[in-house]
């Protein structure tokens, strides 16, 4: 794994946490959690299409 995938990965596992936490505990979510929720969306979004379609054979 090359080092800018592996921050890629990183990054993704903290957004990850943060969505799961405010799922888990919505009381306790910070007020930028909504913005947090939709980028790690978009974000898994990429990488689906990217495992999907990117990577022929």
């Amino acid at each position: 794994m090359t080092k800018p995938n592996k921050v890629f990965l990183i990054v993704m596992i903290i957004l990850n946490i943060m969505v799961l936490t405010g799922q888990l505990w919505p009381a306790g979510a910070p007020p930028f959690a909504r913005v947090v929720n939709i980028v790690f969306l978009v974000l898994s979004l990429g990488v689906f299409i990217w495992m999907g379609v990117g990577r022929k054979g």
